[in-house]
């Protein structure tokens, strides 16, 4: 096996282990904001969250870590988007922002 196979294979392994720990650092923010649209009688639309940010950072111990901004939609009453905002470092929250929504009088589910 010459070197430039060997440099090729550790990279594909790293670019996949990369993959594979963004997927489950993604799946660990989408439940996150599951749970809190459920505390809050809020509607997760879509189902989805989209990266919008991806950079190194240190989290509370100094250790480096990847920083990670995701955007998804949610609603208080079926009728209007609004938008949230959760920034993880590594797989612990940072922030979890929600855009000013409308809480209506009769609270009912909507889910």
């Amino acid at each position: 096996m010459s070197l430039l196979t060997l440099a090729s294979l550790t990279l594909l392994a790293a670019l996949i282990a990369l993959w594979w720990q963004s997927d489950q650092v993604k799946r660990r923010a989408l439940q996150l904001v599951r749970q809190r649209c459920s505390q809050l009688n809020l509607q997760l639309l879509d189902q989805t969250m989209v990266l919008r940010g991806l950079w190194p950072g240190r989290d509370s111990q100094g250790v480096l870590r990847m920083r990670r901004r995701y955007e998804f939609e949610f609603t208080s009453t079926g009728q209007t988007r609004h938008t949230g905002l959760l920034v993880l470092v590594g797989a612990i929250v940072q922030s979890l922002e929600l855009e000013p929504h409308p809480i209506p009088e009769e609270r009912q589910n909507l889910h």
